[in-house]
């Protein structure tokens, strides 16, 4: 499985509520239409934490493989997700990889002690 890793910030002049209410509820179904596109995850930061977050949210799309992930880039689809990003995000604040995710504990399964 290859996944694709968005690290985004809002853009300044949107509030919280109103950049996290965009990216779940107009964009998020502008993405889930990418073409071979197995699964995709907004993560968004948690308020409260002491530490300051270098980002907003983080974007996961999951892929087959390299050719689904080179295929998928190649369709309006794709082009109409990154057209729309405009909207939301800092195009200045974002950082972006491609990777294969290695496993090193997975207790998700188990009770919660």
């Amino acid at each position: 499985m290859i996944k694709l890793v968005y690290c985004i910030s809002k853009k300044a002049s949107l509030a919280d509520e109103e950049f996290f209410r965009y990216w779940e509820n107009v964009h998020g179904p502008i993405g889930a239409r990418i073409p071979r596109l197995r699964k995709l995850v907004q993560s968004r930061r948690i308020l409260g934490d002491a530490h300051q977050p270098a980002y907003d949210g983080m974007a996961e799309l999951w892929f087959d493989d390299m050719e689904a992930l080179l295929a998928a880039r190649r369709s309006p689809e794709w082009k109409a997700s990154t057209e729309d990003e405009a909207n939301f995000i800092d195009s200045g604040k974002v950082a972006y990889f491609v990777s294969e995710e290695r496993v090193v504990l997975d207790r998700t399964n188990e009770d919660s002690v």
